[in-house]
């Protein structure tokens, strides 16, 4: 008999989520106000987006990009489901969970990249298409994130599990069975 309860989400990829949140709740509250913490969080959250991405090879599970990574083929499979009411039991992220994640991910590396090039590159300096673009982007990433919100709070309530708690406690309920 299986398990009712499966170890899903190792503490880095926990702490990495957690952190990342932590971080952009700050800086959009510090982009009002600028300065140092605003670029330093900035800073920190690349950091955390590069041992992530290493870890994505190295680690264990569903932290492995290759047990997630939104192929073509996963994703339309998750689409029908979607569209037929059809039940998508994962343990790790759906494919359209991933593809939001990644783009996620990326938005975060280009706000560090258009932050670094706004403050630490002279030809950059003072640049608006530099400022604006780390804006849009800013705005682009507020927007993944209340979908990946939104989507977490729908498909617990269509899976009838609460989702967000595993990416407190690590643990979620194992798949169930096709008997």
């Amino acid at each position: 008999m299986a398990s009712p309860t499966v170890t899903l989400w190792d503490p880095l990829v926990r702490v990495f989520h957690w952190s990342l949140v932590i971080i952009f709740v700050s800086n959009m509250y510090l982009n009002e106000q600028g300065g140092d913490w605003h670029q330093w969080l900035g800073y920190a959250a690349v950091v955390l987006l590069l041992v992530r991405f290493l870890w994505g090879f190295i680690g264990k599970g569903a932290a492995r990009w290759s047990d997630f990574f939104p192929t073509p083929a996963r994703l339309k499979q998750h689409v029908r489901a979607l569209v037929c009411g059809e039940p998508c039991h994962r343990l790790g992220h759906s494919p359209l969970g991933a593809l939001v994640m990644i783009l996620m991910m990326l938005a975060v590396l280009a706000l560090g990249i258009t932050g670094y090039m706004m403050e630490e590159i002279d030809y950059f300096w003072g640049e608006d298409w530099v400022e604006n673009l780390h804006g849009i982007i800013a705005n682009s990433l507020l927007g993944l994130v209340i979908v990946h919100i939104l989507a977490a709070v729908v498909e617990s309530v269509r899976l009838r599990e609460n989702l967000p708690l595993s990416m407190v406690t690590g643990k979620r309920r194992n798949l169930p069975s096709d008997d």
